[in-house]
């Protein structure tokens, strides 16, 4: 499996999202925001400032999830990508 051009292979960080005033949020409820957590699994052969292994927030309404070998993966283009951690 290889990401062709600015494509990324990443898989989404599940966790906690706690607000301000400490509630916290079930996954459900977080999935609604926009900006998702996940790990690069794979950058494209386009993709120049991103490597294997960055923890990135990216645009979850830019972005489509996939089944590769048993595994459920999200693709995100380079430039949906905001914050690398």
């Amino acid at each position: 499996m290889r990401a062709i051009g600015k494509n990324i292979i990443i898989k989404k960080i599940e966790g906690e999202v706690k607000t301000s005033s400490g509630l916290l949020l079930s996954a459900e409820d977080a999935s609604d925001f926009r900006y998702q957590r996940g790990e690069i699994i794979l950058p494209g052969t386009d993709v120049a400032h991103i490597k294997k292994g960055d923890i990135v927030y990216y645009d979850s309404r830019q972005s489509y999830t996939l089944v590769i070998k048993e595994e459920t993966v999200t693709i995100i283009q380079e430039h949906s990508i905001v914050v690398v951690e």
